[in-house]
């Protein structure tokens, strides 16, 4: 009886745990760009924070999503994507706007083409082909540059995808891809800590959550049987938080010097 009476109440406790689980990975991966979003907006400065996190980190949900139509996994792990995609959007938008409004530069730069007239005259761009110039790319002045290329890129993937589909190959190399992009999420953020030398204008709140989300996240895909490729690149991504805040803590005891002489407009500081 008493073992009745137990199993009764474990069986609801088991699917309570299995629903905060779930949930915490639909909307766990978002939390840690709160503090910087917060922090951007509260001092109109975007350049600790580098946007190609957001590149990394859409490219990486885009062809999760996409895999999921060849092999389907499970639910909260599609749910999270579809977030993280919005997140970063958001992120996008927002850096776009402070960074515009400090830069020193009136050149603007964009993912259509435009004339030299139309740069001047800083009206809409009248090509029709696009500018892929690597210079410039993703550092665009207006967040609607940002959401044309991932339509294209989501356009071009996705057609792709829609003719291999039947390919076991091209499916389990497109979710290999997925994750080893998502794995390399801290690659841009570490890259430009080395650059400057600095972590300032970095949250550390954010880098605290990324390495608590992911080593949560590589052990949800490990007992919950996901793919494995899954929880190899959750490993590695995890391996890349921690060079991270090793970053910090070295910078923090061996601050750089300022150099006097080196001004650098807004647009230049971050990646």
């Amino acid at each position: 009886m008493e073992a009745e009476g137990l199993g009764w109440l474990l069986v609801p406790l088991h699917q309570l745990v299995s629903w905060v689980a779930a949930g915490a990975m639909v909307f766990g991966g978002v939390v840690p760009y709160i503090p910087q979003y917060r922090d951007i907006r509260r001092t109109q400065n975007a350049d600790g924070f580098s946007t190609h996190v957001c590149l990394v980190l859409l490219v990486a949900n885009i062809l999760r999503i996409l895999f999921w139509f060849g092999r389907h996994f499970e639910s909260p792990l599609l749910w999270q994507s579809i977030v993280m995609i919005l997140t970063m959007l958001l992120m996008l938008k927002l850096c776009t706007e402070v960074r515009v409004a400090n830069e020193l530069s009136v050149k603007r730069r964009s993912f259509a083409a435009a004339d030299s007239k139309d740069e001047e005259l800083k009206a809409p761009p009248r090509r029709p082909y696009l500018d892929f110039d690597p210079h410039h790319f993703w550092h665009w002045s207006s967040f609607g540059d940002y959401v044309q290329c991932v339509l294209a890129f989501t356009g071009v993937a996705g057609y792709v995808t829609y003719l291999s589909i039947d390919s076991a190959l091209f499916v389990e190399t497109l979710g290999f891809l997925a994750v080893l992009t998502e794995a390399m999420l801290g690659v841009p953020q570490l890259y430009r800590n080395h650059l400057h030398r600095s972590t300032e204008g970095m949250s550390l709140k954010m880098v605290l959550m990324w390495t608590s989300g992911d080593t949560f996240k590589t052990a949800y895909f490990l007992l919950n049987g996901a793919p494995l490729q899954f929880s190899v690149c959750g490993l590695l991504q995890v391996l890349v938080d921690l060079a991270i805040l090793g970053q910090a803590y070295a910078f923090a005891r061996h601050p750089q010097k300022p150099a006097p002489h080196a001004v650098h407009p807004t647009s230049a500081k971050a990646l």
